[in-house]
């Protein structure tokens, strides 16, 4: 995903390439964004907008061009396409009149300089006319639903989240030419060769004949359909479920939504398990256990002073696996996450992503109210501010890691390394304070 949306590439934790990291970093400090399934980042207010779809030619203009001519480059692949089974009818139509489009190059090599704060984005995610919508879908599909509950084991008001959270329900799923996105990306984006990968998927769905090029429309990044796949994971996934022969993900909501359970179910999720639920920490908790690569069992959570706001729908079991997440630091709200919300990382990496469809589903009946207050006053740092941070940890010995504005597991072990010399809740989040105590 999506990812992308802006977002990226579609592939999920069961395939290996993902683009999304592309496109992370204007989640990285407040979104905990770890690395998607079927899409990038997703901004839940318009599901996939490119951050700069409306860039001047001459942002794309003023970068490096690529040795070859388009020209050059389009007869070399096609080369390659054709030795890879696509025929030369189906190349020579799907490619008559293409150029790069410069808003893609633009998009691919824009790195937003500020975040959107976790909470601004689940207000987003969960507005109310999301929810309206949601809600009347829920009962104008429930025999489409109840079918897929049943073939896949996805619970209907889950499925119609990613939905939401994907394209608005279908009414957002990008406007430009799948082909030409690609092409643009293969011949002059930053990584071509997964591309290419992309762009050889993407004919051999269209010499399939499940959709035809004028209707292959999708995100910049080349995520299609009304839940937003890129063409390596339509061609694992898509099913055609409603039985015209085609995998229609883009007019067949039957399609769309099918081939989202069918991704989901081979991802790992659990049928009938919650994806968590918010939790109160106690005083004096080491802040160092809020970390996706902690599990402990619910049980063991109880045992060191974890206590649910309520219970979990449907309810969990003491044995089952779970997470501390902390999406704003320690000055928060804090959740218990388990399996089902991994499984939701998976589709897109990102844990606003996550929350915004775990959120977003249970609005549907009416819950899934936030009961901390968010630190509203302590605003994410910008992505210059970030690297800063990374390279700031770096001349400490601390060893973030790269020093390219994302805040993973390696800068999230360096600042709470740096927190617990300082003698603060260790949670790993990275913030204003931090950085001045770093600076100073």
């Amino acid at each position: 995903m999506q990812f992308g949306k802006t977002r990226g590439f579609k592939t999920g934790g069961l395939l290996a390439g993902t683009l999304v990291t592309l496109l992370t970093a204007a989640l990285a400090a407040c979104a905990q964004t770890q690395t998607t399934p079927s899409a990038a980042p997703s901004s839940p207010s318009s599901s996939k907008p490119a951050p700069a779809a409306n860039a001047p030619a001459s942002a794309a203009e003023a970068m490096p061009q690529p040795d070859e001519s388009f020209e050059q480059w389009r007869s070399r692949f096609r080369t390659l396409a054709l030795g890879r089974g696509i025929s030369a009818a189906t190349f020579d139509q799907a490619f008559a009149g293409v150029q790069p489009d410069p808003a893609v190059i633009a998009a691919d090599r824009s790195q937003p300089e500020f975040t959107k704060p976790v909470w601004e984005y689940l207000e987003s995610a969960v507005s109310p006319l999301r929810v309206r919508n949601g809600k009347s879908l829920l009962i104008q599909q429930a025999g489409l639903l109840a079918s897929l509950e049943a073939r896949y084991g996805i619970e209907p008001a889950r499925l119609v989240a990613f939905w939401g959270m994907e394209s608005n329900y279908g009414n957002n799923m990008g406007n430009k030419g799948v082909i030409r996105s690609l092409a643009t990306l293969a011949y002059e984006g930053r990584r071509p060769d997964f591309a290419q990968d992309q762009l050889i998927a993407a004919l051999g769905i269209l010499q399939h004949g499940d959709v035809t090029a004028d209707r292959m429309i999708g995100s910049w990044a080349g995520a299609m359909g009304q839940t937003q796949f890129i063409p390596t994971t339509y061609d694992q996934y898509a099913v055609d479920f409603d039985g015209d022969g085609r995998r229609d993900i883009w007019g067949s909501t039957a399609d769309a939504l099918a081939s989202t359970a069918n991704y989901l179910k081979a991802s790992g999720w659990q049928y009938g398990k919650p994806w968590g639920y918010e939790v109160r920490v106690p005083a004096n908790f080491d802040y160092s256990l809020a970390d996706m690569g902690v599990r402990k069992s619910l049980a063991e959570w109880n045992a060191l002073g974890i206590q649910g706001l309520g219970l979990p729908q449907p309810a969990a079991q003491p044995s089952d696996s779970a997470s501390l997440l902390l999406p704003a630091g320690h000055r928060g709200p804090a959740f218990l996450v388990f399996n089902n919300f991994r499984t939701i990382l998976k589709y897109n990496n990102s844990s606003s992503y996550a929350l915004g469809v775990a959120l977003l589903s249970e609005r549907y009946r009416d819950a899934g109210q936030i009961a901390g207050s968010w630190p509203t006053d302590d605003l994410p740092l910008s992505r210059s501010e970030r690297v800063e941070l990374q390279q700031r940890l770096a001349a400490l010995g601390l060893d973030p890691g790269s020093a390219d504005g994302i805040i993973g597991a390696n800068t999230r072990k360096a600042i709470r390394a740096y927190q617990q010399s300082q003698g603060w809740p260790a949670d790993g989040y990275p913030n204003h304070q931090l950085l001045d105590k770093l600076r100073g």
